[in-house]
């Protein structure tokens, strides 16, 4: 990429700046969503750091797909895809976060082309109101497909694309 920025595959030694991105983007798109107490606790960034180091060396997430941005030298963008827990057959995109700042820079579409396949039928969810990340997948071929769900306290809404609109570059 451009400007600095690069996208690789994750590596575990990457797990507690994974962390620090995971709970900083949190922070800055959940603020008023989700409770302070949740976004605030000491502990979320040492909570954050265990998952993405299990992630990057468990075996029960060997068919996952882990990716980081790093512009400079500093992780900036994280996504992570698996096995859907909807479908059988899709892709499930679990988690595609930049630090503000790095928004419109490239890097979350770098993101997504390392961490999905054209081939893949996809799905994710999205926290609504987000209209940011809405905007960006539906600009990646993603639609709604009605159905939604609370996690956390935070309201949900299920997109999909499947694996046609992803090779034909919508």
């Amino acid at each position: 990429m451009t400007g600095g920025t690069t996208v690789r595959r994750a590596a575990p030694g990457d797990a507690p700046a994974m962390a620090r991105v995971h709970v900083e983007s949190w922070r800055s798109t959940y603020r008023g969503l989700m409770p302070d107490e949740l976004l605030d606790d000491a502990q979320f960034v040492v909570r954050r750091e265990r998952f993405w180091t299990a992630a990057l060396t468990d075996e029960r997430f060997a068919a996952n797909r882990v990716a980081v941005a790093e512009h400079e030298g500093e992780v900036v963008g994280i996504a992570m895809s698996g096995p859907s827990t909807d479908s059988t057959d899709a892709v499930q995109l679990y988690v595609l976060y930049l630090l503000d700042g790095h928004h419109g820079s490239g890097a979350g579409s770098a993101l997504l082309d390392v961490v999905l396949d054209a081939g893949d039928d996809v799905v994710l969810w999205v926290a609504d109101p987000n209209p940011r990340a809405q905007a960006f997948y539906r600009k990646r071929g993603f639609a709604f497909d009605g159905t939604e769900q609370a996690d956390d306290g935070v309201r949900e809404r299920r997109m999909v694309r499947a694996a046609t609109a992803a090779k034909s570059g919508v």
